[in-house]
């Protein structure tokens, strides 16, 4: 697949009525980016999984934190958010684990201000990607949770591919039908390509790469590919290659 057909399934399917099912729809609704940036980052924590216990989770997580996150992270001591979650459970992920990450957030957000300023205190304008700034990014919310988050946070330095970082990263920074964005500082040219199964067999079936393992290296390699094509936005098709599999097209 070309350029110019990946630009076709682009224009076909790059509208937000192809979007459901997606955790990805549950932050239209923030019109604050303050609010819209914590409740894309908890989306995003809880975007692995059945894509139908994935929208239950996010939605009855996000109905905890009321109509603003942002307002609730400022109201809500530590305590709160262990009692407020103390019964919520997606897969591996507990009540416990949903605190430390929240109480994680608001640490980072008194300090820094925004979960955006946050992100590029930890990057350098001479990074060719966000990858240092998410390791810092991560480091940073870690530093501040109460107790473990468990793999709601990953480490990018272990090598993983972080799928869920970088989706949180390109819902943030890029805008188009799609991808509300709303860290507007921030360029669509340093993000990396979020590495899930869709995606990876996709890119697999185009040759984007040979690699046997999902991981870091990979969505790095794969990155480099749509670099190729579209240096100032090498995510550009992420949503629209996984769309067709995801809803029993291909």
């Amino acid at each position: 697949m070309n350029h110019s057909e990946l630009e076709v399934l682009y224009a076909k399917y790059n509208r937000r009525k192809y979007v459901h099912p997606d955790p990805l729809e549950c932050i239209y609704a923030y019109d604050s980016v303050r609010d819209r940036e914590i409740a894309a980052f908890v989306a995003a924590a809880l975007a692995y999984g059945n894509v139908w216990q994935i929208l239950k989770s996010v939605t009855a997580a996000l109905a905890i934190m009321g109509e603003s996150p942002h307002r609730y992270l400022e109201q809500s001591y530590y305590a709160d958010l262990d009692a407020d979650f103390s019964g919520f459970v997606h897969r591996f992920a507990k009540g416990p684990h949903m605190a430390a990450m929240l109480a994680g957030l608001k640490g980072v957000i008194c300090e820094f201000g925004s979960l955006q300023s946050a992100f590029e205190a930890g990057g350098s304008a001479v990074d060719a990607s966000y990858m240092p700034a998410l390791t810092a990014f991560a480091d940073n919310i870690r530093a501040r949770s109460p107790q473990d988050p468990g793999h709601l946070i990953p480490y990018p330095q272990k090598g993983s591919a972080c799928k869920r970082l970088w989706l949180f990263l390109r819902w943030m920074v890029r805008c188009d039908e799609v991808d509300p964005g709303g860290w507007e500082k921030m360029s669509a040219s340093k993000l990396v390509v979020p590495i899930d199964i869709h995606m990876y067999r996709a890119c697999c079936n185009l040759g984007f790469t040979k690699r046997r393992q999902a991981d870091m290296k990979t969505a790095l390699e794969i990155t480099a590919g749509f670099a190729g094509m579209v240096p100032e936005d090498p995510v550009r098709y992420d949503f629209v290659l996984t769309r067709p599999g995801i809803r029993g097209e291909w």
